[in-house]
């Protein structure tokens, strides 16, 4: 068993008791970057020789005894979209490709508080914008079980780096379905917390009021020991919830016995029919376990992906507006006058999908278009949660797929961005409901993994992580690992 496959507490154990040191790991997840990131192409930024001099100081602090948090010396991946102080934070943008933060987002003074090592900034579609990781201004993400593939997106660089071995664990953000989906094409284990669980501050935001960020795992437990060191309430972000935060751990008791299960009949129309089995053999497995499930309506579903590409648009034209060429970033060169700085710095700066996007929202929120398009989704917004909320008064909690297909070929849909949105359809309802879910693996369809979606009430983290622990624990799905 290589240091990789040991689930996090495993490694915790190890390190207390000296058998590991925090340079084994750390040179150990270098050396799989080393050997494999030149295919995946996962990251953008690599941390090696101060997560070399950081490991150091903490196995001098290993020697001396002291306390030890979750995470002290388990190396991690960060989604180049979080700002990291003096580490290069990109967006996998040109407009950022010089900017060094001068300050660490709450997720990331967390991790350090932790002790955990940053290895690197993970590769993303450029400022979270894309569901397949072409978008990177960089490179694209190649899927570690077929190189000719997508991994995902926007979160492709840090479901990739878990499938392929290169992180330990990974931070990724989700707007609609940005870590989910991924994680279900890399076959790994990817939370999106109830919006405001975990800090967005340093987040650098595409749609604030959808943006969430969470982790992606090898396993359920994994994802549980993650979530316990970044939740919890930041009075630096106006959104951060200020909620008592359970010890996830000890909801993974496995026992689902009389658990109410949801399985609505809009997340299984039109998906693809493997996987369509797999997540009825996983539904199968906890009916076996002494879970029931019914089969119920979610009938505002349809209407999902068109309120959210408003919505998540209109919020990036906004957000998106102080990339200027004034401030930060690039800034054109010979521009005659601010106008023409402004419009050259953004032409030279952003993607063709960042640019789609902006236009779209910008075209939303006009004078005479605001009430018919931007006011109308958010009313459809509204009726989603309600679905959601209804649903949730007599279930525990609502199973589908995660997307309705396995990874599709890389550039297959690069030219097709409605086919490219509607990849989402079954991760963007959670996302406007503000609840939470999680994607395991479930199975394979042609060789390719296949994820299963698990939705729980707003701030019930505890049920989703224990269902999903549940399900992972009679499978081995979550075992299988790509061959590079």
């Amino acid at each position: 068993m290589s240091l990789f496959d040991l689930r996090l507490q495993e490694v915790h154990n190890r390190l207390s008791k000296k058998e590991l040191s925090v340079t084994d790991l750390v040179g150990d997840a270098f050396a799989k970057i080393s050997e494999r990131d030149g295919q995946v192409g996962a990251y953008l930024t690599l941390n090696e020789e101060g997560a070399r001099a950081e490991a150091a100081r903490l196995d001098n602090k290993l020697a001396g005894g002291e306390e030890k948090g979750l995470l002290f010396g388990l190396p991690v991946g960060i989604k180049d979209n979080m700002v990291t102080e003096g580490l290069r934070t990109t967006c996998a943008s040109q407009f950022l490709a010089n900017y060094d933060p001068i300050y660490d987002a709450t997720v990331v003074a967390k991790l350090k508080l932790a002790e955990a090592v940053t290895v690197g900034k993970l590769n993303m579609d450029e400022f979270a914008m894309g569901g397949s990781n072409e978008n990177s201004s960089f490179h694209p993400v190649r899927n570690p079980w077929d190189l000719s593939r997508v991994p995902g997106g926007s979160s492709g660089g840090s479901a990739a780096a878990v499938a392929a071995g290169e992180a330990y664990f990974t931070l990724g953000s989700d707007t609609g379905g940005s870590i989910r989906q991924p994680a279900s094409y890399c076959g790994v284990v990817g939370l999106k917390p109830t919006y405001g669980l975990v800090s967005r501050y340093g987040l650098v935001a595409f749609a604030s009021s959808l943006d969430q960020i969470g982790p992606i795992t090898k396993n359920v437990e994994d994802a549980a020991y993650v979530l316990q060191a970044i939740a919890g309430h930041d009075p630096k972000d106006s959104t951060s919830a200020d909620v008592e935060i359970p010890d996830y751990l000890e909801a993974l008791t496995g026992d689902v016995k009389g658990l109410r299960i949801a399985v609505p009949k809009e997340y299984l129309d039109g998906v693809d029919p493997q996987v369509k089995d797999a997540v009825m053999a996983a539904l199968k497995v906890l009916e076996g376990l002494g879970a029931v499930w019914e089969e119920v309506s979610l009938p505002h579903t349809e209407y999902a992906v068109a309120a959210y590409y408003l919505l998540a648009s209109s919020e990036a034209s906004s957000n998106l507006s102080r990339f200027d060429g004034v401030r930060y970033g690039v800034r054109a060169d010979h521009a005659g006058n601010l106008l023409d700085l402004y419009l050259e710095s953004r032409s030279q700066g952003f993607g063709p999908e960042v640019k789609r996007r902006i236009m779209l929202g910008t075209y939303a929120l006009s004078s005479g278009y605001y009430d018919a398009y931007y006011l109308k989704a958010q009313k459809v917004r509204t009726l989603i949660k309600r679905d959601f909320d209804q649903t949730f008064e007599k279930y525990d909690v609502i199973i589908g797929p995660t997307a309705p297909t396995t990874a599709f070929p890389l550039g297959s849909q690069v030219d097709d961005p409605l086919t490219m949105y509607l990849n989402d359809i079954l991760t963007i309802p959670v996302s406007l409901a503000g609840v939470p879910a999680i994607s395991v693996p479930c199975g394979f369809a042609d060789g390719l993994p296949v994820g299963l979606q698990i939705i729980g009430k707003a701030f019930d983290e505890s049920s989703v992580l224990r269902v999903a622990h549940a399900f992972e624990a009679h499978t081995d799905h979550h075992k299988q690992r790509p061959s590079l």
